[in-house]
């Protein structure tokens, strides 16, 4: 891990009330993401993968407090930002943007293009008038769009366009880091290579620092330096791209590594198949989350035994390579 990282996220917890009955009694919690530790050093793409459910969005939604954590802490730049006031998060939010997955929804219909990028520039005192409208049409050149495109509204461009349009808006404020949640799986194949292509660039150009969200490991393995695999609201592994992808110690890793596609006729991987359906984020199984699916542990009584027993620590089994697992 970086000896001074740009984003340290410490035992981050975003749990959700059940409630039931008349007076909406608080009956238990949904444990979207319990207990996230990781650090981004500046310049660097942090991948952050698992199954839908698992709590990838939650974690990057919540270190913007775009949903309020509900214990840890976030240290961006060496600020806390848990502990920031609405004025402080306000100026923080312009080092710190997102990209929605959707590029459909996260686009408001009503205002053009322009009228998009000038509401952030306006909205942080960064430019206006002829100065504003200068900027915009540098930020739609930037992101491979024509100037003219200011005067559309969304529903004129296709889903890779909106894309390219969503990432202008999170550079309108000239931010240091992006949390990138799953920018894009919504698109087609072909232009999904064009925005991560566009995405390297700007990091490249910018200095920008990312934390890219996404569930196909082969874009993660194209654009990320680290990787943290996360499984049931906790991350189960984190280590760089070629030690992840080479040498995964998870058996929950190494299961979604052998159901990647292989682009090779000659090749034949071994597939993984995991039994049983993904617990309950509402009521996580005791001991290790993953043992009731893990075929190491259902393999050997005495491994079990212990899986059930005690929760794993994340720990590091090799230089920058950390595993939550018994038995790595």
């Amino acid at each position: 891990m970086s000896d001074q990282p740009l984003l340290d996220v410490r035992d981050l917890r975003v749990h959700y009330p059940i409630r039931q009955g008349v007076f909406s009694r608080v009956t238990g919690q949904v444990r979207a993401v319990d207990g996230v530790s990781f650090t981004i050093g500046k310049g660097e793409t942090l991948g952050l993968v698992g199954e839908s459910g698992c709590g990838k969005t939650t974690t990057g939604r919540a270190i913007l407090r775009l949903v309020e954590p509900t214990s840890g802490t976030v240290r961006f730049g060496g600020e806390d930002v848990t502990a920031l006031d609405r004025a402080s998060l306000r100026r923080m939010r312009r080092r710190m943007q997102i990209v929605f997955q959707d590029p459909y929804s996260s686009l408001n219909p009503r205002l053009t293009v322009g009228s998009m990028l000038g509401e952030a520039l306006e909205i942080h005192d960064l430019a206006r008038g002829q100065a504003a409208q200068d900027r915009i049409a540098e930020l739609l050149r930037t992101v491979g769009l024509s100037p003219d495109h200011a005067r559309r509204y969304p529903h004129e461009f296709s889903g890779g366009q909106r894309q390219r349009i969503g990432i202008a808006r999170a550079l309108a404020v000239e931010p240091e880091f992006l949390v990138l949640d799953e920018p894009v799986s919504a698109l087609d194949v072909s232009i999904q290579a064009q925005v991560v292509n566009l995405l390297q660039e700007l990091q490249e150009r910018f200095g920008l620092t990312y934390l890219f969200v996404a569930h196909d490991l082969s874009v993660v393995e194209h654009i990320s330096t680290r990787v943290a695999v996360m499984y049931l609201g906790r991350i189960v592994e984190i280590a760089s791209r070629d030690a992840l992808y080479g040498d995964a110690r998870h058996p929950y890793t190494k299961a979604l590594l052998s159901a990647a596609p292989v682009p090779d006729p000659t090749r034949r991987s071994e597939r993984i198949v995991l039994t049983g359906d993904v617990p309950s984020p509402a009521q996580p199984p005791q001991g290790c989350r993953f043992h009731p699916r893990c075929f190491v542990a259902q393999a050997d009584p005495a491994k079990l035994e212990r899986c059930r027993a005690a929760e794993p620590e994340l720990r590091e089994i090799a230089p920058g390579h950390w595993v939550s697992c018994h038995h790595a």
